[in-house]
């Protein structure tokens, strides 16, 4: 068993801890004359969007450290075909799904 010192991952979680709680608490000190600029209200709505791509395009072209082009691409395409078409959600979803999976199951 392992001693109850601290080690290396207890470091880097309080580290990161302490981290947080000080981005937080210097978050909330801001004064809001810079939050309400019209410039920031519109880079604050397009955040969600551009970390939620970012995470789309990680996760469908990369293997741990590795770039691959499998079903997953073509999945993301069909998705992106029916956004274009102005599918509803729900078609987008099951489209991109169904079409990895089949090529999954033939490959």
């Amino acid at each position: 068993m392992e001693k109850a010192g601290m080690n290396a991952i207890w470091i880097g979680v309080i580290g990161t801890s302490a981290i947080a709680f000080a981005l937080k608490y210097l978050g909330h000190s801001v004064p809001e004359k810079f939050l309400t600029n019209p410039r920031m209200l519109r880079i604050n709505t397009l955040i969600p969007v551009v970390l939620l791509s970012a995470l789309v395009a990680v996760q469908t072209v990369a293997d741990k450290s590795k770039l691959v082009i499998d079903q997953r691409l073509a999945g993301v395409a069909v998705a992106v075909i029916a956004l274009a078409l102005k599918a509803p959600y729900f078609v987008v979803v099951i489209s991109a799904a169904l079409t990895s999976a089949l090529l999954y199951h033939f490959k």
